[in-house]
């Protein structure tokens, strides 16, 4: 059961649409404290910044991805994860460290070489996505 008051990894991100990248992160992530609140930024058909305007997905068809994508290999929303809609976050600012640590991974070329826009302009080649 997920537990609101265990330590806890957070993934902030678009998820425009959950991938095979995504999913290898998530476990990187379970690993460091046992659950993972993934966090949905509102971006759907608005800027998210910095170049990143392709945002054809709502909240509802990213929660339906992740949960599908994670139940491929048997994570269960409210065990091992929860999903939150946040609004659209571009920039995070802390002070002083107070308990957290925020950290960058980095995976091998396979896993990095995924492209979320790829995904996207093949889905509208294939006549998925609008």
């Amino acid at each position: 059961m997920f537990d609101w008051k265990k330590p806890t990894v957070q993934l902030l991100g678009r998820w425009q649409p959950w991938h095979d990248g995504h999913q290898e992160l998530f476990k990187r992530a379970l690993k460091k404290t046992g659950q993972v609140v993934i966090q949905v930024r509102d971006v759907q058909g608005v800027s998210a910044g910095m170049g990143h305007d392709d945002n054809p997905f709502d909240w509802d068809l990213v929660c339906e991805n992740i949960s599908a994508g994670l139940s491929t290999d048997g994570f269960k929303r409210g065990v091992e994860y929860e999903i939150m809609l946040v609004p659209n976050v571009v920039n995070i600012t802390y002070g002083r460290g107070v308990g957290y640590v925020i950290e960058e991974e980095t995976f091998e070329e396979s896993i990095e070489e995924i492209s979320a826009t790829q995904i996207r302009q093949k889905m509208r080649e294939e006549g998925e996505l609008e």
